[in-house]
């Protein structure tokens, strides 16, 4: 963790000179820019699978009418011909999983008052007024819901709501999972996860507001990536 501790210090002083005070928080933003291109072949390979999984569609309806009458058989019959065609059900969740390590990276950084025996210098750093370290309590508790802080939190809110509001619309118009298509409805507890999926964007909100500062920029910057990567992935 000191090594990335170093690493952040670093590019944060290179972004000095254009980011100011908030050069830290301009490295975070660029950090998770790195974690998702580098998860993006991974989106692309999800994106693929959603694709293949609406080919199957067709025959998935053959198999749903011939095992009307036996929940159980459908359900193997669903599982063997996404065996078969080799699309798994779950391709979706990799680009999330992978960026995990990342997040609890940060959060932990964040969260440390020491790191390698030293004072953690990164929680001196501040995103326009508001402590990289701190969290939207202690923006309350501090200056109050209309200090500097607060604000930021204001905006940070807003955007998490805009691109989660935006997810839900495009979620509910374009996709097969989550329009209620009926893809995957067969492989057990994925109908479920299926119907939540449109709704779970608006967890970030809970997330931004508990986690430092510094972990809730990269919630942040990764969740507006991914808003925009699946439209252009999934047109």
């Amino acid at each position: 963790m000191s090594v990335f501790a170093t690493l952040v210090e670093h590019l944060a002083d290179l972004l000095q000179p254009l980011f100011g005070a908030s050069a830290a928080a301009a490295a975070i933003v660029l950090f998770t820019a790195a974690v998702r291109l580098l998860v993006h072949p991974l989106s692309r390979a999800a994106a693929r699978g959603q694709k293949a999984r609406t080919a199957l569609q067709p025959r998935i309806a053959e198999l749903r009418e011939r095992h009307a009458k036996n929940p159980e058989k459908l359900q193997r019959a669903v599982l063997e011909l996404h065996a078969e065609e080799k699309v798994s059900p779950l391709s979706g969740l990799l680009p999330s999983l992978c960026q995990l390590p990342a997040f609890f990276l940060l959060y932990h950084l964040f969260s440390s008052s020491s790191i390698g025996g030293e004072a953690n210098a990164l929680l001196g750093h501040r995103f326009l007024g508001a402590p990289l370290g701190d969290r939207w309590t202690d923006a309350l508790t501090g200056d109050g819901l209309f200090g500097p802080a607060g604000l930021v939190y204001f905006g940070l809110f807003a955007v998490v709501a805009a691109v989660a509001s935006f997810n839900f619309v495009r979620a509910r118009r374009v996709s097969p999972i989550t329009a209620g298509a009926g893809v995957g409805a067969e492989v057990p507890g994925l109908g479920t996860l299926a119907k939540a999926m449109p709704f779970l964007s608006f967890l970030t909100l809970v997330t931004v507001a508990v986690v430092p500062l510094a972990a809730a920029l990269y919630v942040i910057t990764s969740t507006t990536w991914s808003a925009l990567e699946r439209a252009a992935l999934y047109r």
